[in-house]
């Protein structure tokens, strides 16, 4: 990073190590031209009088109490001034970020805002994340106490879902075709290729895993969400909130079905590329808190056992399995034996693996001591009463398992440990690892799981797995997700010319005509100069199918403008703009003016 304002300086330094790669820096004079901010106030002129009636009320209400004006971009020091007071904070990321990532940032009551702005082009919906959908969409909710517990919560257990190999491709895929979109000099072919590749992903017959369903639940509530009843709702996703044309669409109970919310609408897949087909409408914050509840009670992190490890097999990416002790084993979990009725009585993992306790790698026991895996035995010792975690040093003794020794642990499955005894590894009064020198691991069917001739042996203590999760536990010392660089080219720089004309208007109130509610009556506003309104006149002559030149002329209306000029963009506006979705935009921001 280069320089950050205090506020941006002090939210990062409160962040874990591992989540401060994935800030941005806004520098919003910098970065957002003053057409930028145009699109913004038209943007939001336009979906607050549309939204006005069919919104939850708590929106427009959250817009003014989380640091989001009307007419500009919103500083992020801006938004956490006022944020601060609901006890959240919020942070630029550049584009997409892994799920995982932005699951822990919501955890941690942090709001990721995506930094860039969407263009003119992409003005009804952007294919990347932009600053609009991610601050004006997702944070007047926060107001509400119970919406705000939920989405925190929804990142906690977000944080956990098991996600899998497929998933990490459709991120990447998504990611790809996004930024190919929303860069004007790509190749079509190339976006053509993108869209090819993602929709063959999206045809995959395999079975969703936990973190799909999870997102499917993310989607039909926080993105695309109603609430109230079947027959009598309002909008609240932001997806909705942010979208001109689905806004109003959506509304439409014959061609967008209105289903209620339960814990089934995870069985419905969704589109990120069309209008939705049907939508879910929720009694209140605190019923999607508990249909979230209901999903995360069927997850491996609340289950663990056999069938959970066997699900982080089946993703064949990096997961944690925890023993009853407290010991975690962070690594893709490549086997899983069990008895005739089905406990657990061995894990292995593959490549690179963490240990930890609670949160916390073991000291000596991260990815470089574990290479090449883990294994070890799960369940009690023959004749042993009490998980071998729970005995003191001295019961250990009484049972010949000392330090220094030769040692023999006969596993109640049939699993034999021998070995010299070189190391217990204890903490908080419990023993977490045993490490033998000389070691060898037999199943009872003979099998050979550990060879002296391996090196070293550290057997993690537990008798049973208690919970499988996605991703590591020790995520400081074991950094599964970077940032990836954006592969997009950059485009063509803005025309100093056409911005100075929208510094120029973007420097002035709104007009009393069409925008009265946001006229700033106690600023003196005194009338163009010649040479401005001549400069005016010549950008319409050299722009002639900058639409949103003519509305920004007709934002500021009579305020210092000539009749004339003001006759001449909106004849050009109307004749300009023929896209029926634009049309019925600019008649919500120009009522008298244009017509729908």
């Amino acid at each position: 990073m280069s320089s950050t304002t205090p506020g941006q300086q002090e939210i990062v330094a409160s962040l874990p190590l591992h989540l401060r790669p994935f800030v941005a820096v806004q520098d919003p004079d910098a970065q957002y031209t003053p057409r930028d901010h145009a699109v913004w106030r038209f943007l939001m002129t336009a979906l607050t009088r549309g939204l006005a009636q069919t919104a939850h009320p708590v929106y427009l209400e959250g817009l003014s109490r989380t640091g989001i004006a009307l007419d500009h971009i919103p500083s992020i020091d801006e938004m956490n001034a006022c944020l601060a007071k609901l006890g959240w904070r919020a942070v630029v990321v550049d584009g997409f970020i892994p799920p995982a990532i932005f699951m822990e940032f919501q955890a941690l009551k942090v709001l990721v805002i995506a930094l860039d702005m969407r263009s003119v082009e992409h003005l009804l919906y952007t294919p990347a994340p932009d600053i609009l959908h991610e601050s004006a969409g997702h944070a007047p909710f926060l107001v509400d106490v119970d919406y705000a517990e939920f989405l925190q919560r929804f990142g906690e257990v977000g944080m956990q879902a098991i996600a899998n190999a497929h998933d990490h491709e459709l991120y990447e895929a998504i990611r790809e075709l996004s930024i190919l979109k929303e860069n004007p000099a790509t190749d079509p072919d190339d976006i053509a290729n993108a869209e090819a590749r993602l929709a063959a992903l999206g045809d995959s017959d395999g079975e969703p895993s936990e973190a799909a369903l999870l997102t499917r639940l993310h989607w039909w509530t926080v993105e695309y969400g109603l609430v109230g009843e079947l027959e009598d709702y309002r909008l609240f996703g932001a997806g909705l909130l942010s979208s001109l044309g689905e806004s109003q669409s959506c509304l439409d109970d014959e061609r967008v079905k209105k289903l209620p919310l339960t814990v089934n609408a995870v069985e419905t897949p969704y589109d990120i590329t069309s209008t939705q087909p049907q939508l879910f409408v929720t009694k209140s914050c605190r019923h999607m808190s508990q249909v979230l509840e209901e999903f995360a009670a069927t997850m491996a992190a609340r289950r663990g056992g056999a069938d959970s490890l066997r699900k982080a097999i089946d993703a064949k990416v990096v997961c944690t399995a925890e023993y009853d002790s407290g010991v975690q084993v962070s690594g893709v979990i490549s086997e899983v034996i069990c008895d005739a009725v089905g406990n657990v009585t061995y894990l292995q993992t593959r490549g690179p693996t963490q240990l930890a306790c609670r949160g916390k790698e073991l000291y000596g026991h991260g990815i470089e001591s574990h290479k090449e895996g883990f294994g070890s035995p799960v369940g009690l010792l023959k004749e042993f009463s009490r998980c071998l975690s729970d005995y003191t040093v001295d019961e250990l003794k009484a049972h010949r398992i000392a330090v220094g020794e030769a040692v023999e642990l006969e596993f109640l499955c049939g699993i034999t440990v021998r070995g010299r005894l070189e190391d217990v590894l204890r903490q908080e009064h419990r023993n977490l690892l045993l490490s033998f020198s000389d070691c060898s691991v037999t199943a009872l069917d003979g099998r050979v799981l550990f060879d002296p001739t391996w090196g070293r042996y550290d057997m993690a203590v537990g008798a049973r797995i208690t919970s499988v999760f996605g991703g590591v536990a020790d995520r400081e010392n074991y950094q599964l997700y970077k940032p990836l660089p954006r592969t997009t080219t950059p485009g063509s720089k803005p025309d100093p010319r056409l911005m100075a004309a929208y510094a120029l208007l973007g420097r002035r109130p709104s007009g009393s005509a069409p925008n009265s509610e946001v006229n700033r009556e106690s600023e003196e506003v005194s009338a163009f100069a010649a040479s401005e309104v001549q400069s005016l006149r010549a950008c319409l002559d050299d722009y002639a199918t900058e639409w949103l030149l003519r509305a920004e002329i007709l934002r500021v209306g009579d305020v210092g403008l000539p009749e004339d000029l003001l006759s001449r963009a909106r004849e050009e506006l109307d004749a300009l703009v023929v896209e029926a979705q634009h049309r019925r935009a600019l008649a919500l921001v120009f009522p008298e003016s244009i017509t729908a």
